[in-house]
This record gives C-alpha cells, structure tokens and sequence, in this order.
C-alpha cells in the first residue's frame, strides 16, 4: 500500500497557510468549523490543506474533475473545510455536513472507531500519496530520505510496517512504542498530527503511536539520524516548519493517477518545501452516518 513516482510539482502558494488539524483527540464539545455555510443536505467535510486556500482547492477539485472524471467529492460550493479530524466528525454526527472525504485506511479507521458511522463510495479517484517535507535548505536531506524510502520499498520493509502497523489492527489501537536512539547522530523534530490514523496516531496519554514510529525507527536507523516527535496540532503545521520549531512534517498529501503520475494541484504543497517520494499510496473514501 502504504513504481516509479514523480516528485510534487511546487504551487505557487504561502507556507503559512492554514494545514490539516489535530488529530482524534477527544473534547467535550465539537469546535466550530474553520468555515460554515447555510446548511444543506449535500454539504462535504473536508480537512483544510496546507498551501491551498479556498479558491486554490477549487482549482485543485475543478482540475481533478476534469483530468480524473471523478465529480462526487468536487463540488467546491459544497465543501466546509475543518482544522482537524476531530472537529469534522463531531460536525457530521451533529449533521452539519452530510459526508466527509478521507484517505481510505484513514476512514476504515475511523469507522472501526465509530459504530454510527460507515464507509461510501470506496476507491475514489484520485490516489493520494503519503510525504515528508522539510524546508527547502534542507534538500539534500530529504534526497537521503528518498534513497531511503525507495530502498524499504524495494526489500520490502514498508509492505511489511504497513501490514504490521495498519492493515492487521483490524480496528484496535496501535501499541505506544519509542524510537532507537542512535548514539552520537544527529536529531530531526518531527511534526506528528495525531490526525491520519492508523498512519499518524496520538494515544489519549498524548503518545505517539503506530506506524509513524515504526517508519521513523526504520528510517533512523537507514540514514543514521534520531528522530524526535513533536505532537503539533496540525492548523499550526506549516508554521512550525517555517519557524523551525520542527524539521520535518511527518505527512503531506500529494495526488495521482493510476499510474503514479503526480496530478496537477496536489493537496499539501507549499513554496520553499522539499517534498519527498510517497512512502505509501492510498485510495479515497466517503464517511457518513449509518
């Protein structure tokens, strides 16, 4: 899941835009949402992306329509953008949006973590690709990242931590685990979200947990750098890169065709940012209330 790719084609768009939210933390009341519309039965949820503001995702949704054929999760009139996971659940079981659109292990998920809710409309076009990034100075870091990743893809290594990690939680929560530490090497802060579980997952205690350890202590011990996780809360994600208070954002979403072919307009791109390749691939979904 979770060959050959193309790099993210740079959007002219502010590093400072607001990014994807905070993760499946629980609150007592359901924040507002980043922005509400008169209510309609058709409205669609959708996490803000980094380096697009509204008009930016209706280029992106008017481009995918037209390049991919895909028209159900394009309609920008109807979007409502949400700064985080937890706030557009909680907006869809208070139905204030009808659906939400959400990378496919993302909502399996969180359906086996909501018995109201369940999945529509599996395997939307386009596929959408999982990222590092890092600023732009640091490109010969994130070329070492991609000798990486291409090599756990190539022996196996990521099939195997995606299986362990996601495919085979079959629902349950992924185990608290901490990184190697390597004596001596140098160490990265890495922005986690808590947002896109299995993939990026915050336990209630506040500890990362899953695949984005499992990966980040795999990919330490290939090119010789610590990793320490920052648990940011994903609105902020993009500022915290560009003010250094981290040095690398753990996932930003890209987009493609059948083929691997990066579409135009990709979700998370963001000017004076190295990108990496995919380090796992993953299809679209729907979720909605039972």
């Amino acid at each position: 899941m979770k060959r050959l790719l193309t790099v993210f084609l740079a959007l002219v768009m502010l590093l400072a835009c607001a990014g994807c939210g905070g993760g499946e933390k629980k609150s007592e009341e359901p924040a507002a949402p980043a922005k509400t519309e008169e209510k309609s039965g058709n409205q669609v949820g959708a996490l803000m992306p980094i380096g697009l503001d509204e008009e930016g995702y209706k280029r992106w949704t008017e481009n995918i329509a037209e390049v991919e054929g895909q028209t159900a999760y394009t309609a920008p009139s109807k979007v409502v953008f949400f700064n985080n996971m937890n706030e557009m659940i909680m907006a869809l079981k208070g139905k204030q949006i009808e659906r939400f659109a959400a990378p496919g292990r993302v909502g399996a998920y969180i359906v086996a973590h909501n018995d109201d809710l369940k999945l529509i409309d599996n395997n939307f076009k386009p596929i959408l690709g999982y990222s590092m990034a890092m600023q732009e100075k640091d490109k010969a870091q994130i070329d070492e990242i991609n000798k990486a990743i291409t090599a756990m893809r190539d022996d196996g290594t990521l099939d195997q931590l995606i299986k362990d990690n996601i495919t085979e939680l079959a629902g349950g929560d992924p185990k608290a685990a901490d990184i190697p530490m390597i004596d001596g090497a140098e160490t990265l802060k890495v922005a986690v979200t808590g947002d896109m579980p299995a993939l990026d997952v915050i336990l209630p205690n506040g500890k990362p947990a899953g695949f984005n350890v499992a990966f980040l202590s795999e990919l330490g011990k290939r090119i010789n750098k610590n990793f320490e996780l920052v648990d940011i809360d994903a609105g902020a994600r993009g500022s915290a890169l560009s003010s250094g208070q981290v040095d690398i954002l753990f996932w930003v979403l890209g987009t493609y065709d059948q083929d691997g072919k990066a579409l135009p307009y990709p979700l998370d791109n963001m000017k004076g940012v190295a990108i990496s390749l995919p380090y796992m691939m993953d299809s679209r979904v729907g979720v909605t209330l039972k």
